[in-house]
């Protein structure tokens, strides 16, 4: 018994935690064309939880931080679990609807990220395999289907996003 224990005290398993905004114009979907372990892929703006930080205020920030688009959180879409292709671990991501609210075309984006563009629903599928997951269009088609759950579900406890 001592030996599983211990065994299972050096191998904690730990998923990566990501967030990603829907962010609609019309029928349009803000995306990033990115590198990706020497190929291009495309993807909502997203990317992981840093430490201390919320959910909320990493959605934003890495959508700024990609795009040059400041935008509001109106709406969670989903939590959506996957094992990622290009490293083989576990990740939770969870999906926002945003509005775009301000851009700065001269800010620079981060490393790896070539360009922000705007594409519709049927352009992004096909992209079929330079999606950067099937996530993309998981959150996507939920966004269209009108799912949308409170920002407040998530509970926050810190103080930049804690709810009346």
């Amino acid at each position: 018994m001592a030996d599983s224990a211990t065994s299972s005290a050096q191998s904690v398993w730990c998923p990566h935690v990501t967030v990603a905004c829907v962010v609609a114009d019309g029928d349009r979907f803000l995306m990033v064309e990115e590198e990706v372990n020497g190929r291009l892929a495309y993807n909502q703006p997203a990317g992981h939880l840093d430490d201390k930080e919320s959910l909320v205020s990493a959605a934003v920030r890495e959508t700024l931080e990609e795009t040059g688009w400041t935008v509001a959180l109106d709406h969670l879409i989903g939590v959506h679990q996957w094992r990622s292709t290009e490293h083989g671990d576990g990740v939770v991501r969870f999906s926002f609807a945003a509005r775009a609210l301000s851009h700065d075309p001269l800010r620079p984006l981060d490393d790896g990220i070539r360009r922000a563009l705007w594409m519709t629903r049927e352009e992004i599928a096909a992209l079929g395999s330079r999606l950067r997951s099937p996530l993309v269009l998981m959150s996507i088609d939920a966004w269209l289907a009108g799912q949308r759950y409170p920002l407040e579900l998530l509970g926050s406890l810190l103080a930049e996003d804690r709810y009346p």
